[in-house]
């Protein structure tokens, strides 16, 4: 989730030649002493064994240049620097690079509430386009939490770009960046925001914090507000038709309880069994183990990591009986 741009590459074999190398970069031209700095750095299989001891290294030779030229330093601010500096070294090779970014990219800026356990902005989309949603079915998600998942959609059907919401870069910081050209560009992006005609998104959870906190993160989005949300337990829906059912089912983190999500799995796959004819669904599960309580045997299976855990993306077609079953095996 950080764009960087590398300002230097050398072999590296010891803190002494990664000063030396610094020291020689002329920092004063990529920022200023009323500017602020910070150094991230990462260490493997090298000579330069600890990452902090490596940072701090970096950390003084950029100091240290602004001394011997202009006789004054910058400060530093390890939580919100203007420029951020990152160190790779890797098999005694070392990558100096600005990052480009700032905050990390996943954060975009429309999830202002939240709730326990939230799926990453950045999971989200990759499920949105693993399942390849047509914006002409309408999506459903009744487990819909802060709304990640609709947000992801949502931005995705109405071509809203992934930075829309985001007032700042680290790039904006650099000496030759253009702030009218930039303007310029994003201006022409924006334009292209379309709501697609008769699209339908309706989002649900029992927990009514969830459901306040999904409406006002889609707010913050581009016509959000057209996406329904709606507080209702999923047993207490009548079930749907041609719908396109995409959601993430608690785990056990929000619930507490293991055996209570394996229940509630076992729940919605009756509901997707018996109240979902001729829908589609795509369940996320951030547990692999948990696959098997739908009781529903999934057409595929993608592996997709939800922070240290080992999710899955699994798709469903839901058919109303013995006749369905045989129209899905004609080519």
């Amino acid at each position: 989730s950080r764009v960087l741009a590398p300002l230097v590459q050398f072999d590296c074999h010891s803190a002494k030649y990664l000063y030396k190398r610094a020291f020689d970069l002329p920092w004063e031209t990529v920022f200023g002493l009323k500017q602020t700095f910070a150094v991230q750095a990462v260490t493997a299989n090298s000579a330069i064994r600890h990452s902090r001891y490596a940072a701090l290294t970096l950390k003084d030779a950029v100091a240290d240049r602004f001394r011997s030229v202009t006789g004054k330093r910058p400060n530093v601010d390890p939580e919100n620097p203007h420029i951020a500096i990152h160190l790779y070294v890797h098999n005694n090779r070392a990558v100096i690079s600005l990052d480009l970014a700032g905050a990390s990219l996943h954060k975009r800026g429309y999830r202002k509430q939240s709730v326990d356990a939230p799926m990453q902005e950045t999971l989200a989309a990759g499920i949105v386009q693993a399942a390849q949603w047509d914006p002409k079915r309408p999506l459903i998600d009744p487990f819909c939490g802060s709304g990640t998942l609709l947000c992801e959609a949502w931005m995705a059907a109405c071509r809203i770009p992934a930075g829309y919401l985001r007032q700042a870069y680290a790039l904006h910081q650099l000496p030759d960046f253009d702030m009218a050209l930039w303007h310029s560009m994003k201006q022409e992006m924006d334009k292209q925001i379309a709501v697609p005609p008769g699209i339908r998104m309706t989002g649900g959870d029992a927990d009514r914090d969830a459901v306040a906190a999904a409406r006002a993160n889609l707010a913050l989005l581009p016509y959000g507000d057209r996406v329904e949300i709606v507080q209702s337990d999923f047993r207490d829906w009548p079930g749907w038709s041609d719908a396109f059912i995409m959601t993430n089912p608690p785990y056990g983190v929000r619930l507490g309880e293991r055996s209570d999500a394996e229940g509630l799995l076992k729940e919605f796959g009756d509901l997707l069994k018996q109240r979902c004819a001729g829908c589609e669904a795509y369940v996320f599960f951030g547990d692999e183990k948990l696959v098997k309580k739908l009781g529903l045997k999934p057409d595929w299976k993608k592996p997709m990591r939800n922070g240290g855990l080992d999710g899955r993306l699994c798709r469903y077609e839901l058919f109303a009986g013995p006749a369905d079953a045989r129209e899905r095996k004609q080519p």
